[in-house]
Parts: C-alpha cells; structure tokens; sequence
C-alpha cells in the first residue's frame, strides 16, 4: 500500500489516469499511440518526482528505465508496437519501480486475456493458439523448431496493447498506489 501522503501522490495519479486515458483512445481509434502522449507523461512524471525529492525521482528513473528496456525489447523482436513501448517506459516512471514491477504480470495478463477476446470475435481463435504454438517452439529450441511470427506476418492478430498496459498499470495503481 502507499505509504506517502496523498498530497504527493495525487498531481501524478491524476497525470497517470490522464496518460492511459488517452493511450488508451488513440490505440483503440487510431491503433497507435502518439509520442507527446507517452514522452509528454514520461517528462511530466520526472519532473513531478523531481518536486518531490531526489528519492522519488530516482525510482521514477528506475521505473521508466525497466519500461524503456522491456519496450525496446519487445519493439525489436516485432511482439509489441513502439507506441505500446514508449507507454511502459511513461507507466515506469508514473508508477515507480516498485509498483510497475508489480505491474508487468497484470499486464501480460489483460494482454493474454484481450488477444483471446480479440481472437475469438474474429474467428481465428484456434489458427492463433496453433500459430503461438509454433512461436513457443521456435523460442524454446532457441530458432531451430517453429516460425518466428511477429506483428508483420502476414495474418498476423494484432490488438491494442496500450489497452492491457493501462489495464495493468490501473490495477496495480488501486492496488498498491504509487512509489514516491
């Protein structure tokens, strides 16, 4: 639970419902996230921190740096949009490191659980789960069984990942506030 005053966490709350809200109807609308949103909230967040006090910036530094990783990571092996990637980094560093680390397992849950959605109102449920089959394949033998699939194969699902990443982050926000 949050253990500093609400006074110190609430200008970033509000900033954080701000930069998900919109995340989340650029995504969905445009399906893509502009950069003023998740490098403006990113901005917004540290300089927040930094009023605080050198601790709370430094685990928004720490926050928004793991986001950053994991998002180029996720960028560079074609599973997830740079948008969705830059909005982890921003999540980070609004959340903390703390509280975004309890956040990444929600995330990949509300991620499985819309792709499923998605998958399933479109019809190709099973040729999805059979093709993430193969991607488990091709990533557990290290590349020599399976197909590497990214979100340019061609029939590729694609869904709107800054919907799971705001999913998680408001989550984890109720659910253990924010690390100042």
């Amino acid at each position: 639970m949050p253990t500093q005053p609400i006074e110190l966490s609430a200008p970033l709350s509000v900033i954080l419902v701000m930069v998900l809200a919109l995340a989340v109807w650029f995504d969905v609308k445009e399906k893509r996230i502009p950069n003023w949103i998740t490098a403006g909230g990113f901005v917004v967040a540290l300089v927040s921190r930094g009023v605080v006090g050198p601790g709370a910036l430094w685990v928004g530094l720490l926050g928004g740096g793991l986001g950053l990783v994991l998002g180029i990571l996720f960028f560079s092996a074609g599973a997830m949009g740079a948008g969705d990637g830059k909005l982890l980094a921003s999540v980070g560093a609004l959340l903390g490191l703390d509280t975004f680390l309890w956040c990444l397992p929600l995330i990949g849950a509300f991620g499985g659980l819309l792709a499923l959605a998605v998958t399933a109102r479109k019809g190709t449920l099973i040729p999805t789960l059979l093709r993430f089959r193969e991607l488990t394949f091709y990533f557990v033998t290290f590349g020599r069984i399976g197909d590497r699939r990214t979100l340019s194969t061609p029939g590729a699902v694609t869904v709107p990942y800054g919907v799971a990443v705001a999913a998680g982050a408001v989550t984890a926000w109720l659910g253990w506030g924010l690390t100042l």
